[in-house]
């Protein structure tokens, strides 16, 4: 066994130390029991190259520009040529040139697999909030960007897998993560030396450790348009009319930690550095209405902030209030 399948193996077995520690009163983090078959069809949404895991449902280009100058136009670009993020339009045939540009056009060997993963993860960071006629609006929309399918081009079950990509033929199964020297740091081998001949347990995740990183499985997965996953009652979501304890639990449910913390900047300024940069100002929640809504750029550097939909007019005056106290912990 090699040392990438020891610490595979590590990493399950700590994980079934966790589900274990639940039988002696830890925190319940559903690691423990098998999965229902609804909820496995919950997470069965991978499209294959064939079209195989297609949804029904259909979307144009021109539906598709619509959903991406609201949900994808401030990171990637008005065009799809961002140098912020990862550009997704030109580039085809760089690949085996001295400047390679890796982008939708000029890597992926199938149009499914563009699919795929707007499904899966964008926009950002309310990943799986499109329905299915906005994933394939989208999906053509970033293709013919690329000039790989015309301007009256309808994607659906049948026609998607049918696009021939630019590089279908020429795609490197096993690239490695990254390259040094012209070489990749993996070599596609099942072993290579020092192998262990057995694997002994020595330690397990601390039993808070799920729940300090993701806080509620079922708060990071409610509402999802595409997947399966019911929504708790209405009940057991936060208070939205005022800021204070609910606020920070809006900012989970919304992903804003994504980017921002209370006290330190990561992608974003931390929240009491747009606290103490507002203070006395008479329009500060106006001023940050406008730029959750409608996306900003300029004020905290360079990586622009994309537009947030997601909070109801309430959660957001709420979250913005708890903001502007301070981004206190109770």
């Amino acid at each position: 066994m090699c040392r990438s399948e020891r610490i595979r193996c590590a990493v399950f077995a700590a994980l079934c130390g966790a589900g274990l520690a639940q039988a002696a009163g830890a925190p319940d983090y559903r690691l423990g029991r098998a999965a229902t078959a609804q909820e496995i069809a919950g997470w069965d949404i991978d499209v294959r190259p064939d079209g195989a895991g297609l949804p029904p449902g259909s979307g144009s280009v021109a539906d598709g520009e619509k959903v991406y100058e609201a949900h994808c136009s401030a990171c990637h670009g008005t065009f799809g040529d961002s140098n912020e993020y990862i550009a997704l339009a030109g580039g085809v045939g760089s690949l085996k040139t001295d400047a390679p540009v890796r982008t939708v056009g000029s890597k992926l060997n199938a149009a499914t697999t563009l699919f795929d993963y707007i499904n899966r993860a964008m926009p950002f960071p309310h990943s799986k909030s499109l329905t299915p006629g906005e994933v394939y609006a989208v999906t053509a929309y970033v293709l013919n960007l690329n000039d790989i399918v015309p301007a009256d081009f309808v994607a659906d079950r049948a026609s998607l897998p049918a696009v021939k990509m630019p590089n279908r033929d020429g795609y490197e199964p096993f690239p490695g993560l990254s390259k040094v020297d012209g070489k990749p740091d993996t070599h596609n081998r099942a072993c290579m030396h020092d192998c262990e001949k057995s694997v002994a347990v020595t330690g397990s995740l601390p039993p808070n450790f799920v729940a300090g990183m993701y806080g509620s499985l079922d708060d990071n997965f409610r509402g999802l348009a595409t997947m399966n996953e019911q929504a708790p009652p209405a009940g057991a979501l936060p208070a939205t009319t005022a800021a204070g304890p609910a606020a920070p639990a809006l900012i989970q449910k919304y992903g804003c930690v994504a980017c921002h913390s209370a006290d330190r900047k990561i992608v974003g300024p931390a929240f009491r550095d747009v606290a103490a940069k507002f203070k006395g100002h008479a329009d500060a929640v106006a001023t940050l209405t406008r730029a959750v809504r409608g996306g900003s750029t300029g004020v905290w550097g360079s990586v622009p902030m994309p537009p947030q939909a997601g909070p109801t007019d309430a959660e957001l005056a709420g979250i913005i209030e708890w903001i502007l106290a301070g981004a206190p912990d109770k």
